[in-house]
């Protein structure tokens, strides 16, 4: 079995640490390097619509939810993708159509399964990176809870594929750079279907700009799914808020009608009164 000991153990001292610390770590003069590497640490956010459609698209309506109005409406976006379009093969882009076509049920986010890299780095939620002096550097994330330990020195594959993947990390200078392997082939980049094979590699760089902005890119490797490699690039934003913590979105509940609906016991419907003489 995958010894998962060492991201549990990363996992609950860094968690522990960062809500213990809280507003006051926040409030400490934030060191520039943590050894001789950048300062990570913190809880970053994109600012972008990427997490609906990694290409550029249209503002649109979501016309099976019209009772919501406005407040169901796809918001008009650039592409986050280095040239613009994502290099689809014929049958995969074929694929993505079945996607968009059985949206929003058929969209792992919606089940509330894990998002999968590079998905969780640009999903409307803030991550956190937990960064010390040794050989784990651990992200963990709003949406659904999810973590990802990315170690320094021991790389491996996984024995089996992972929602999250594996994670090998090292720097490149003063830029962190992460290999995922092992990736679940039923993790999405967006809400637009597109999609990826179980032989995808994703190769991340996080490269500090300034204290409280970062680049972010990751390049996309899977030759089942695209006929070359490409990349996506975005910024990343600090909180910057005295009170900033990365709060809970365990949304599995959320999800239990979607998944299990044909499975529950419903109450009957209330008969309605009769209508007096």
């Amino acid at each position: 079995m995958y010894n998962r000991l060492p991201a549990i153990v990363c996992l609950l001292a860094g968690v522990t640490l960062g809500f213990a610390q809280g507003a006051a770590a926040q409030e400490r003069e934030r060191p520039d390097r943590i050894g001789d590497r950048p300062n990570l640490n913190g809880i970053w956010q994109a600012m972008n619509t990427a997490h609906w459609n990694l290409e550029a698209h249209g503002a649109e309506p979501l016309e099976r939810f019209w009772q919501l109005g406005a407040i169901a409406a796809i918001p008009a976006g650039q592409s986050v993708v280095v040239g613009g379009e994502i290099p689809y093969l014929p049958e995969a882009l074929a694929r993505r159509e079945e996607n968009r076509a059985g949206w929003p049920a058929s969209d792992p986010e919606a089940n509330c399964y894990m998002a999968g890299i590079p998905r969780a780095t640009y999903m409307p939620y803030p991550f956190q990176i937990i960064q010390g002096e040794g050989d784990v550097i651990l992200f963990s994330y709003t949406y659904a809870n999810a973590n990802r330990p990315v170690y320094m020195t021991d790389h491996q594959i996984a024995p089996v594929d992972l929602w999250m993947g594996r994670s090998n990390g090292s720097w490149d200078g003063d830029a962190l750079v992460i290999e995922v392997n092992s990736n679940l082939d039923r993790t999405w980049f967006d809400r637009a279907g597109n999609h990826h094979s179980s032989a995808m590699i994703v190769t991340e760089r996080y490269t500090l700009i300034d204290d409280n902005t970062m680049q972010y890119e990751a390049t996309i490797d899977d030759p089942q799914t695209f006929s070359r490699p490409w990349t996506i690039s975005m910024p990343l934003y600090r909180h910057i808020d005295d009170n900033a913590r990365l709060l809970e979105f365990n949304c599995v509940s959320f999800s239990e009608e979607l998944i299990y609906g044909e499975f529950m016991t419903r109450d009957p419907e209330p008969e309605a009164e009769a209508e007096a003489p």
